[in-house]
Formats: structure tokens, C-alpha cells, sequence
């Protein structure tokens, strides 16, 4: 995102690398501000029950309509845990017991780390909001694999299955 105007006084800023830095930085002409631009934090849970995993039908863009798992961007003063629990519950209304670190992927293209904490579904009432259409529990046979919203939601999906099989959740860690 291109900036045109410091956020600390309103005058203009210049892209240039500031002294002792490495990157090109938007700084301000007048008060000398540098403006960092960090990437954004997506979290939210791998809900599962058994052998099936929970998806929520985005009712909102970006992938409108398609499937995914719960969750969402962190909000300042949140941790990833408490966050991950938020996404989860604003987007599908599920009960939920949570559980360990099971997915971490770095998006340098979009600027976005996703993290995915396992979570055990407790009951199969769901209440889907403002962002969700549909919740769905689907065993791996049953899974909408070309409907899926997200190519990181897919691995994270395909590492749970794989896991799964070898009876022991692990930590993966990726680059896409």
C-alpha cells in the first residue's frame, strides 16, 4: 500500500532507505517519521471432530462462496491464541476445546503469516456469523477439495489427514 502523507503530522512522505535500515522506508518530509509496513497476522482453528473437519462457507469476498477454515486477521492487543479463538467462534458459533500449534505459514506475496491451532469441536451446534453462510463437518473423502477458498487452508486440511493417519499431530511450518 503506497503512502502519501504522514500519519504524525499530515505532511508529505518520500520512500527512501533510512540510516542504519535496509529497506526503503516511507519516511516524512517534515517530522521525519518512518512509516513501517509489516505483514498482517491471520489466525484462527483447525476444528475437528474424529475424522472430520470443519469448514465454514465464506458469505464475504475475498473467495465469496467458497469453503475454508475459521479465521481471520488479529487485532491489536490480541495474542494468536485469543485470537484464533475469536475468529472461531464469530465465524462459525462452534464450542470448542483448544489445543496445540499445528500450522504456520509465512505469504511473503500478500504480506500475511497464517497460523492454525487445533481445536477439538465439543458439540455439533453451530451458530454461523456475519461472515459465514454454511458450517459443515466433512470427513476427508467428502471434503469440496475445488471449492476450497484458500491454497494455505488446503495444505493445512492435507497435513491434518496426514497426521491423522500416523496417529500424532505435529507442527508444520511452510513457505508459499
Amino acid at each position: 500500500m503506497d503512502i502519501k502523507f504522514c500519519t504524525q503530522c499530515g505532511s508529505p512522505v518520500i520512500k527512501r532507505i533510512p540510516e542504519n535500515d535496509t529497506h526503503e522506508r516511507y519516511v516524512c518530509t517534515h517530522c521525519r517519521h518512518t512509516h513501517y509496513q509489516n505483514p498482517k497476522i491471520i489466525t484462527g482453528c483447525l476444528v475437528y471432530q474424529e475424522n472430520r473437519v470443519m469448514l465454514c462457507k465464506r458469505a464475504i469476498e475475498p473467495r465469496f462462496g467458497l469453503w475454508t477454515i475459521p479465521a481471520g486477521f488479529m487485532e491489536n492487543s490480541e495474542n494468536t491464541k485469543t485470537a484464533a479463538v475469536r475468529e472461531t467462534h464469530e465465524e462459525s458459533g462452534a464450542s470448542i476445546k483448544f489445543g496445540e500449534l499445528f500450522f504456520f505459514a509465512n505469504l511473503p506475496r500478500v504480506n500475511h503469516v497464517y497460523i492454525l491451532y487445533l481445536a477439538e469441536l465439543l458439540h455439533t451446534q453451530f451458530n454461523p456469523g456475519s461472515e459465514s453462510s454454511e458450517i459443515k463437518l466433512y470427513t476427508e473423502n467428502q471434503l469440496p477439495w475445488d471449492n476450497l477458498a484458500f491454497y494455505s487452508a488446503k495444505v493445512a486440511i492435507e497435513c491434518f489427514y496426514k497426521d491423522l493417519k500416523h496417529g500424532k499431530f505435529i507442527l508444520h511450518e511452510m513457505d508459499f
